[in-house]
């Protein structure tokens, strides 16, 4: 299948022409950026002498005469106004975006007037392990970000377990690849060097987006308390959720059943790390309960699992193929 990539400056967009270079299926027929009129080998220099093709300025028709699928890796609102065109055009596509990850009046309140109403309702969330059904027979998927895809896996087996009336806190840790390409101080070396930070604690726009599938998926309200840092590492996730049980009850046979089917999540026996992931599309999650009290640890690569291999493994499914083809699942280690 002939695939488009819409974003390629971006480190998201690196990895997405990384992983697709080499799937048995999908053939890369497609990349742009803002700007185009760049080889892609200049624009990274690490993929020199490993794929020769133009970057264009993306056009939607000309995606559709050469592609069925595109992966958008664009920033939100300018991803919206390129989707609602691409699906005019019947190229099915996988945003990368939070343009469709949201109800509308969510999204509204929290980032910008949406472009796109008609087709926002027919998005479908990218948490494969919770849509999978759904993804098989999708023509939009909203790929779900690294923090949410990280706190949900960890916290969603558990919500029918945890006290409604009590909060719940996230503690997040994300590499600064994660705050992407454009300079900012607290990227700046001299900052985040020996150094972490929290920001927008209590107030990130992913804290509703986490509330909202944990409704939607359990039908549960619960208040989700999120501080995500940004930690001096290049790649990794590491999330801890805190939360209190309504009784004292056998949270590793949770956890163990609710993915006993799932590829690319694994159960650890010991609190999980960034290294074991970094590379791959799994989660790693570790539970631990005293009495009442819940401590849940996940791990993700946040570029990879966050992003841009969930993004391949959504369109694996929208294909028709197997969820794990061509899907990176060995560590960078050491």
């Amino acid at each position: 299948m002939n695939i488009a990539i819409i974003g390629a400056s971006g480190y998201t967009g690196l990895e997405l022409i990384k992983i697709l270079i080499n799937h048995p299926k999908f053939n890369i027929t497609y990349i742009a950026n803002s700007t185009g009129e760049i080889n892609v080998q200049e624009l990274h220099p690490c993929l020199k002498d490993v794929i020769n093709i133009t970057v264009e300025n993306a056009d939607a028709k000309e995606v559709s005469k050469v592609a069925d699928l595109a992966f958008l890796a664009l920033p939100h609102k300018t991803s919206m106004a390129f989707a609602k065109e691409l699906l005019k055009e019947g190229v099915k596509v996988v945003d990368l975006s939070a343009d469709y990850r949201l109800e509308l009046d969510t999204y509204e309140k929290h980032y910008c007037a949406h472009e796109d109403k008609e087709n926002i309702n027919d998005a479908v969330y990218g948490l494969p392990e919770y849509y999978k059904q759904n993804l098989k027979e999708a023509i939009l998927v909203a790929n779900p970000g690294c923090y949410p895809t990280a706190s949900l896996l960890a916290l969603l087996p558990f919500v029918d377990f945890i006290q409604e009336e009590t909060p719940i806190f996230i503690d997040a840790k994300s590499g600064v690849s994660g705050a992407g390409k454009k300079l900012a101080e607290t990227t700046h070396f001299c900052h985040i060097n020996e150094n972490i930070h929290a920001y927008n604690p209590l107030a990130h726009r992913h804290m509703p987006e986490i509330e909202e599938k944990v409704r939607l998926v359990k039908n549960k309200e619960f208040s989700i308390n999120f501080v995500p840092h940004l930690i001096p590492v290049t790649r990794g996730m590491l999330v801890s959720v805190y939360a209190t049980l309504k009784e004292e009850i056998d949270v590793e046979s949770i956890l163990e059943e609710a993915y006993k089917n799932s590829e690319f999540v694994r159960i650890r026996k010991t609190p999980v790390d960034i290294k074991s992931t970094a590379g791959t599309n799994f989660c790693d999650i570790f539970v631990k309960r005293n009495g009442k009290a819940l401590f849940i640890n996940s791990s993700i690569d946040n570029l990879l699992r966050g992003a841009s291999s969930q993004a391949v493994v959504n369109a694996n499914l929208m294909c028709g193929y197997e969820e794990g083809l061509g899907i990176p699942k060995i560590a960078y280690v050491p």
